[in-house]
């Protein structure tokens, strides 16, 4: 499991949205094919039947400089695999966690996780807000940074999302876990919450532009069709592995201090 394939599916995925009709033409195609052919400007705009400037007008809307460094980027895709001697149940599940780690290798973003470690390092207050498998990784956070000395606390029930919302100031700072987005109490928390002067955090699936009007920064996580079903693997692993990446930033920050409080959490949970 430790091969990582480079890939910018998920860049094509997480700016699906954002995609004119042609350039979703465009992106289907892209994220359907799964073999090397002829992908030169000429070849795609003939076979899409789409100009060769739609083409670059599409790469830079995934960001990119032009299709000639995105085409180069996509062909990564086609690396050999290896292939796994599993039983079929056992290699759904690993496939699934390592098509989802592989996404997550593509849009972690290191420069914003530094950012955001220094806002969650400076913050007086810090509140994690999400329901169903968003909440279950809401409490987790809320444990996993606690243990760095952080003051922060999980607020799982929708009405409780609510009431919180209005108590939020300039010394606050709300991370809001929504796959989708869309989830009315995690979106309430966060606009209320930036209106009062709060620093504002969106963990999500979507990315959706106009969710920077009421949050400061977004991270994007992996996700799959069908991922909230827990079907296959725990929903709320995508969320929990990039706050495991946030983590690693939030040592970096002040570890000497950091270490000493890991020591004493350490120490408390002894029997």
């Amino acid at each position: 499991m430790e091969h990582y394939a480079r890939s910018i599916i998920p860049v094509i995925e997480y700016n699906y949205e954002n995609f004119t009709a042609l350039e979703r033409t465009i992106a289907d195609f892209f994220i359907q094919n799964k073999k090397k052919r002829d992908f030169s400007a000429k070849a795609v705009s003939e076979r899409l039947f789409v100009s060769e400037a739609s083409l670059s007008r599409f790469a830079k809307k995934c960001g990119f400089r032009g299709y000639r460094e995105f085409i180069y980027q996509y062909e990564d895709t086609f690396r050999e695999k290896k292939t796994r001697p599993f039983a079929d149940n056992t290699k759904r599940v690993l496939d699934t966690y390592q098509e989802l780690l592989n996404k997550a290798y593509n849009l972690a973003d290191e420069k914003k996780f530094q950012k955001i470690a220094g806002m969650l390092t400076r913050a007086e207050k810090i509140f994690v807000c999400g329901v169903g498998s968003s909440g279950i990784a809401s409490r987790e956070t809320e444990l996993r940074f606690m243990r760095i000395g952080l003051n922060i606390n999980s607020l799982v029930d929708r009405d409780m999302i609510r009431m919180r919302a209005v108590f939020q100031n300039a010394s606050s700072l709300v991370i809001g876990f929504s796959m989708k987005g869309e989830t009315e109490e995690v979106q309430y928390m966060l606009r209320e919450a930036k209106r009062r002067g709060a620093k504002c955090i969106l963990v999500t699936a979507r990315n959706n532009p106009d969710c920077l009007e009421y949050c400061d920064e977004i991270i994007l996580v992996p996700a799959l069709d069908n991922l909230e079903y827990g079907d296959v693997i725990s929903p709320q692993f995508p969320i929990l592995v990039m706050m495991d990446l946030l983590y690693t930033y939030c040592l970096e920050e002040n570890k000497e201090r950091i270490d000493a409080f890991l020591e004493d959490t350490a120490k408390a949970l002894k029997k």
